[in-house]
């Protein structure tokens, strides 16, 4: 199995130091539902299936990454400091070789890094974490001016697939007006929400304006992609980001 042969490379015009990769579901050796490269010890697969993912992955890296447990909220770690395994949904790096790392199924990835290349971080954008403000968090966490940054938004599900409720929406635009336009309405009380419009939103009003990638869909893109919203017991992907 070689992950590489699967994996996205971000397209994006970031300094040659900055190396980021975002897996795929395939290249692994998971068997179904979690079939293939399911990076997450948290889902209920065969732990040994998982290191053994883990494993392959590790030679596409520099070194082990930082591997949060993830909460849905807004703390952001910080990958330099030794043996970092905290409760996070961001990591941040500075020095060279420490791999941060956020893991998915329909919720946002989001990687960034700045001009010089001195610095780069990783989130988890779920909307919960979009909504209380885990991108703000990351950026403020960078300690470098926002009109220095640029982002690369990773696979997530599409608006079409992604129906929340009023409060949801209610949430967002009570936070930034303007946030009303990534609603499209539904069924009464129902709206499709577009995590990618928001998450755009969210980095513009930070001053981040070079912003990337953000066109594929986790939920119809089966073959390639992991999708809690539509298989409920399913695997994650991983996407990581470091310095050389």
């Amino acid at each position: 199995m070689n992950p590489l042969e699967h994996c996205i490379i971000p397209d994006w015009p970031a300094p040659a130091r900055v190396k980021a990769i975002q897996t795929t579901r395939q290249g692994g050796v998971s068997i179904a539902p979690y079939d293939s490269l399911n990076l997450g010890g948290h889902v209920g697969d065969n732990p040994l299936a998982v290191e053994r993912n883990r494993i392959l992955l590790n030679k596409l890296l520099p070194s082990e990454p930082v591997w949060l447990e993830q909460i849905h909220g807004t703390l952001v770690a910080n990958a330099d400091r030794a043996s970092c395994q905290p409760q996070a949904d961001a990591c941040i790096a500075r020095h060279r070789a420490a791999v941060c790392a956020v893991m998915t199924a329909d919720c946002l990835p989001v990687l960034l890094c700045d001009a010089q290349g001195s610095v780069v971080g990783a989130a988890h954008a779920g909307w919960r974490g979009l909504r209380d403000g885990v991108i703000e968090a990351t950026v403020l966490a960078m300690g470098v001016a926002p009109q220095s940054l640029m982002a690369w938004l990773g696979p997530a599900i599409s608006q079409e697939a992604f129906e929340v409720g009023e409060e949801v929406r209610a949430a967002f635009v009570a936070i930034q007006p303007q946030a009303a336009s990534a609603f499209i309405a539904g069924q009464p009380g129902k709206w499709f929400a577009d995590i990618y419009a928001l998450a755009r939103l969210r980095l513009n009003a930070l001053g981040v304006t070079q912003i990337y990638g953000g066109g594929h869909c986790t939920y119809r893109e089966r073959g390639q992609f992991f999708s809690y919203r539509r298989d409920g017991v399913t695997g994650r992907m991983g996407t990581f980001i470091w310095l050389t």
